[in-house]
Parts: C-alpha cells; sequence; structure tokens
C-alpha cells in the first residue's frame, strides 16, 4: 500500500469499487507500435493522435498491453501529469476512446496537456500473453479479482511510473457488473454477451428500456463510433472472476474469493474464511473523486453507501462526492454529455491535488 500511495495521487472510483493493492515487481518491455491489431492504431491513430504500444509482466506471469498517448492533437507533448485509465469488466481499454475525440476521456486528457496511459487487464484482447500459459490452458483463467488487485493493478501503476518518473492520477470505471444474482447468472452462458452486443444499436442514440439497469438516458456512444462498438466483443474474463462477485453480491460484503470449504479457505488465507478488503484502511488523506448515478442499478445508491460509511473519517477536504440522479452505469464513460457533467470536474479536481 505504501508503494502504491507513493505513486497515485488522484482517485477516481465512478462505481462501487476501490482497492487495497500490494506492490509488484515488473519486467519491462515495449510492443512494437507496428501492432495491426494494437489499440493504438485501430482507435487512437485513425484519430489523428500519437500513440505508443507498451507491455508489462506482471510478478505472476501475465502479460499485459498499455497505451500511451503522449500527446494532444496539436502535437504539443504532455505537460501535465500522467494518468492511468482503468477500464471495467467485460470491457478493455478502448472504453475510454469510444466516443468521438471531443467526448472521450482520454482524448480530453490528451488534449488537455495529460500524459496519457490506458490500462487492458489479463484475459482481454489486448492482453492474452503469459510468461508459461496460453489462454486454452485451464489454468490460464485461474484467477478472480484479488489477482487484479494484487499483480495487474501494480504492476501497470508502477510500470507508468518507471517510465515517467511521477506520482499519476489514477481513474477506474466498474468492475463487475453487481446486478448479476447468484441465482441467475450462468458464467458460461450468453446472457452478457447479448446484454452488451444491444448497448447503442438504436441509430438515434437512444437507449432502449432494457438496457435501463446499464444505461441512461445520457447514452450512448456517438453514432459515427457506434459500428466500432458493436463489432468489438465483450471481453473474456475468468468464470472464478464471476463467481468471485457473485459470492459478494450475496453476502453483501467486500472479501476475498471464497473457496467453498474451511480446508481450501485455510490453505489460501491461514484462515477458515475469506480475508475481507477494509475500506477504513485507505489513508484519510488520500485525495478520492467519487462518482456515482441515481439510476445506476448495476452498482446502486445503497452500494455506494456502503463504501461512503467505511470513509466517513476521511479528510472531507480530499473527498470529493459526485452524484448524478440521472446517470446509469455506463453514462459515466459514454454519456454524451459526460464532458460537461464528469470530466470536466475530474480534471478541475485533479488541479488541485
Amino acid at each position: 500500500m505504501a508503494l502504491i500511495r507513493k505513486l497515485i495521487t488522484t482517485i477516481l472510483v465512478v462505481i462501487f469499487f476501490v482497492s487495497i493493492v500490494s506492490a509488484a515487481r515488473n519486467r519491462l518491455q515495449i510492443l512494437s507500435d507496428q501492432n495491426e491489431d494494437g489499440i493504438c492504431i485501430s482507435m487512437v491513430e485513425t484519430q489523428g493522435y500519437g500513440c505508443e504500444e507498451h507491455k508489462v509482466t506482471t510478478e505472476d506471469g501475465y502479460i499485459l498491453s498499455l497505451q500511451r498517448i503522449p500527446k494532444g492533437i496539436s502535437g504539443k507533448a504532455a505537460t501535465k501529469p500522467p494518468v492511468l485509465l482503468q477500464h471495467g469488466l467485460l470491457m478493455d481499454g478502448i472504453t475510454w476512446l469510444l466516443n468521438p475525440p471531443d467526448q472521450s476521456l482520454a482524448f480530453i486528457l490528451a488534449d488537455e496537456g495529460y500524459d496519457v496511459w490506458i490500462a487492458n487487464t489479463r484475459g482481454t484482447k489486448y492482453s492474452q500473453g503469459h510468461t508459461s500459459l496460453s489462454p486454452q490452458d485451464p489454468a490460464y483463467w485461474e484467477w478472480s479479482w484479488d489477482e487484479l488487485v494484487d499483480f495487474d493493478l501494480p504492476a501497470t501503476l508502477k510500470y507508468v511510473h518507471d517510465q515517467t518518473a511521477q506520482k499519476l492520477h489514477y481513474v477506474g470505471h466498474s468492475l463487475g457488473l453487481y446486478w448479476l444474482g447468484i441465482h441467475e447468472f450462468d458464467p458460461r452462458g450468453d446472457a452478457v454477451v447479448k446484454l452488451l452486443q444491444k448497448i447503442c444499436q438504436d441509430p438515434g442514440n437512444n437507449c432502449s428500456d432494457l438496457m435501463s439497469s446499464f444505461t441512461g438516458p445520457n447514452c450512448c456512444v456517438n453514432s459515427s463510433r457506434t459500428d466500432i462498438f458493436l463489432e468489438h466483443e465483450p471481453e473474456a474474463t475468468a468464470t472464478k472472476n464471476m463467481v468471485h462477485i457473485a459470492q459478494m453480491t450475496r453476502k453483501g460484503t467486500i472479501e476475498k474469493y471464497d473457496y467453498g470449504n474451511d480446508e481450501e479457505n485455510n490453505k489460501h488465507y491461514g484462515q477458515p474464511t475469506p480475508p475481507k478488503y477494509i475500506m477504513a484502511n485507505i489513508p484519510n488523506d488520500i485525495p478520492l473523486f467519487l462518482g456515482y448515478g441515481g439510476a445506476d442499478y448495476l452498482s446502486d445508491v445503497t452500494d455506494v453507501q456502503t463504501l461512503l460509511d467505511k470513509l466517513q473519517n476521511h479528510d472531507p477536504d480530499k473527498l470529493v462526492l459526485q452524484y448524478r440522479e440521472d446517470y446509469a452505469h455506463a453514462d459515466f464513460v459514454f454519456g454524451m454529455n459526460a464532458k460537461q457533467v464528469v470530466y470536466n470536474p475530474l480534471m478541475a479536481f485533479f488541479k488541485l491535488n
């Protein structure tokens, strides 16, 4: 936690997800920017921005891709601190690039002079490498978001810090679809795929009532980029990861993966029950900007209040809450007015911290 605190100056948690992370070593590598299938060529350079492809290897062997937008459309190099953008479940780094440049956070930040870095977690299309395993190996998928907390995030943060020699801002959206209850969700089924394929399919940019739990009236992706979104299949994740999320949904707790019996939990944790993530351990003076919406049924107001109760002793000068009654889960990244509602206040917060 001490290392992470040194690296991060500001955290934005748009939905109910704050992580207590531990340090991890990583091997620093850079991908060729000639990768024809990479995000740089397909999503960034097409909009006139320069882009670099990087990769980092986590302590447990997963090879993750990172994209860097080091300057704005003007070509002027960044003069402000680096910002690491972290996507949510079943998505990847293109989350931050799907709207037109004047509405996509990654491009907005670059044009404002920030050094932008885009993360892609293990198992996604752009982060399927491993030092010894293939995605076809069952062992490759033996992880939940515990490993994302313990390995992916620390390795990525350290890489950006080592490359830039600066403290950085961290922006995260979501983690999991908590609305998928344990009794209804089949991790091997196609319900999630069908759901996400319907997002923003209306050419008039009006979200269907079916999607009201995920998107609000402010959605959707601008029609000029909708085809890219629809062609981009929902990203893979480990079944164990979805089971972990379902466990927390059922229990109403934030804790490590439950192996289902005392013996296995003792083997992994040295105790019969999974350890809880203690949100109150977040240092009270770390700047936090939390945005949440009244129309979000994936991470509803009650969920967010659970988190806020744990942060009641946080320095009030370091905690900014942004509540938008009409915002749903995806509006924070795909909303047509997100720049005015979310991103401008966020950058003002950056300047203060």
